[in-house]
């Protein structure tokens, strides 16, 4: 029910088109329901007094009713369908409407995990295993990827679910419009652990997710990256903990597979096998340009001197 009466701007905006599009729908169903009912009863058997016609075939008022009532919903509900696409886009920054005006926004790098959820606030410089909080009516930036499996990130009373992927980065632009402690977990099946990710998520003043970020950096161990690869070993019901600091470019570093020691960036992997097409592709400074004049010699030179 939680998704019908959600806290956050965009998880609103979701709600009343789901309730809208359900009406819309409901104005055929219903009365196509109500009609076999009626039809049922008023043209069975032992009702003599219905009027019975075996070689009525057609009726351009009644066509006219059954096609233009579905065309003008399909319409309806096609356009209501593009507009709240665009505008609920999660990788679309939020209006003036859903927040206040004017407060810079709040970044929160996700990473799912077997089987738990690290969320890293980079401008805090904290990060937090299986709870997350955010400031009313303060715009939040999540970047989201997975450590190993697809996985989905979801919190119903914030915004819809979006996906986690291994070596890739998704987005969610959200923010929270009432106080609480919301449910969070994963809505994709990703193994053994699966039914223990969940998480809280905690709308607070501006206040109290100031404190709340002051006792983790107090009270939080380092997450440097040989903590991350510890913590990244699958384990189950994982309790909530807090870091103090968190390794420079830590969530970049698990996008691109390169967190253990050694390990080649796919970024810098990738751009290396573009330097080395490129290069196979340009032609040798010094080898002949092939005319029309000599086109007879050029044939006749190794490929590697032709042009």
């Amino acid at each position: 029910m939680v998704v019908l009466k959600p806290s956050g701007y965009i998880a609103t905006q979701q709600a009343q088109l789901l309730v809208i599009s359900t009406v819309l729908m409901l104005l055929i169903i219903v009365p196509v329901i109500v009609l076999t009912l009626v039809f049922a009863w008023r043209y069975r058997a032992s009702n003599t007094d219905a009027l019975y016609e075996p070689d009525w075939d057609h009726s351009i008022q009644l066509e006219l009713v059954i096609w233009s009532a579905p065309l003008l919903i399909i319409i309806a509900l096609g356009a209501l369908t593009w507009i709240g696409t665009h505008t609920l886009n999660p990788y679309r920054a939020l209006d003036a409407r859903s927040a206040t005006p004017g407060v810079e926004p709040i970044d929160v790098q996700v990473v799912a995990l077997d089987w738990k959820w690290l969320f890293i606030y980079p401008k805090q410089g904290i990060a937090t295993v299986n709870e997350l909080a955010a400031p009313v009516d303060v715009p939040v930036r999540f970047s989201i990827t997975s450590a190993s499996v697809m996985n989905s990130f979801f919190i119903p009373a914030l915004a819809g679910q979006i996906y986690a992927m291994p070596t890739m980065e998704t987005k969610l632009h959200a923010v929270i419009n009432k106080p609480g402690e919301y449910e969070g977990f994963s809505a994709n099946y990703s193994g053994a652990g699966f039914s223990g990710m969940h998480f809280k998520f905690h709308g607070m003043s501006p206040a109290d997710f100031e404190s709340w970020v002051q006792k983790a950096k107090a009270g939080g161990q380092a997450l440097s990256r040989d903590a991350y690869l510890q913590l990244e070993k699958p384990t189950e019901r994982e309790p909530v903990r807090a870091y103090g600091t968190v390794a420079a470019g830590l969530f970049d570093a698990v996008v691109n597979r390169c967190v253990a020691p050694g390990t080649q960036c796919l970024h810098a992997v990738m751009a290396a096998d573009m330097r080395r097409q490129s290069a196979a592709l340009n032609w040798r400074p010094d080898a002949q340009v092939c005319t029309a004049a000599n086109s007879a010699t050029v044939a006749s030179l190794p490929i590697t001197e032709q042009k």
